[in-house]
């Protein structure tokens, strides 16, 4: 009887729900695994796939997007071995875990923090409330490989956003393997989209996509990069968001600042009636 080959597992794009490989047929090589090199038409992709998903998630109710975010959480945890065979720490495993319950927690309640009604001199309701960006671009942080990850795509898309996410290149299989996790957790198709690849390849083509709302820059280490991502980003007044330099503890409680950095506040005056 002969010895089984096992077969090798490539590891695709995540893009509108789906598990496509790059158009250009490009892959590399990570821990004896193949995983697909995105393209600048991949990335072009991906912000088609979640553009068409915002009208859904950010209409979602708060409550829903909740469950939903819950429901990762549960999928993550099932799924932990599976991490921790890739490398990734078991404490790091769980503190992710611990993330998307801690901001699936926040879903119906923010509105109530950072919103409100204003005091105004006159018969009118004055009503302050936050809603999402629209479409953002993520560059995820190279460590905490899974934990980085998580908190730069919950806080983005527990308010109604929708995300494009490039990929640390040195740390694909944890965000693909992610993305499957995503897949079966009742998260609509669009609403988080995952690149692999050269984050020099798709993240300028991010930063100048004009139906691009906001970029994330955490994971960003080369300073001129960033300035040439920001450059790029000012041509539609793209938000950005550059955290200050230096290591960054995603241990920690991470706060409010990631949610309310990628909302619009929007406010309405009604009159009284009489």
């Amino acid at each position: 009887m002969s010895e089984r080959v096992a077969v090798r597992k490539t590891y695709k794009l995540f893009i509108g729900g789906k598990f496509p490989r790059s158009e250009s047929g490009r892959s590399y090589l990570v821990q004896s695994s193949n995983v697909s090199l995105a393209s600048r038409k991949d990335a072009r992709d991906a912000v088609v796939a979640a553009r068409a998903a915002v009208k859904g998630w950010a209409g979602a109710t708060a409550y829903n997007r909740g469950q939903i975010l819950y429901r990762a959480a549960e999928m993550l945890e099932g799924r932990r071995e599976q991490f921790v065979a890739l490398g990734i720490p078991g404490d790091e495993v769980d503190a992710a875990v611990d993330r998307w319950v801690w901001y699936a927690g926040w879903a119906d309640k923010l509105a109530q923090v950072y919103g409100g009604a204003n005091p105004v001199a006159g018969p009118y309701f004055n009503i302050s409330a936050p809603e999402p960006t629209g479409v953002v671009a993520v560059v995820a942080p190279e460590r905490p490989a899974l934990l980085g990850l998580v908190g730069v795509i919950a806080p983005a898309i527990v308010t109604g956003n929708t995300v494009v996410v490039a990929a640390s290149p040195s740390e694909p299989l944890a965000a693909v393997t992610l993305a499957e996790v995503l897949a079966t957790s009742d998260l609509p198709g669009g609403v988080v989209n995952i690149l692999t690849g050269a984050i020099t390849e798709t993240a300028p083509t991010l930063a100048a996509h004009m139906d691009v709302n906001a970029i994330d820059l955490t994971g960003v280490t080369d300073a001129a990069l960033a300035t040439d991502l920001e450059v790029k980003a000012a041509e539609n007044l793209k938000r950005v968001l550059r955290p200050a330099s230096g290591a960054a503890d995603w241990f920690a409680d991470p706060g409010l600042a990631r949610m309310t950095a990628l909302l619009e506040t929007k406010t309405v005056w009604h009159p009284k009636g009489v």
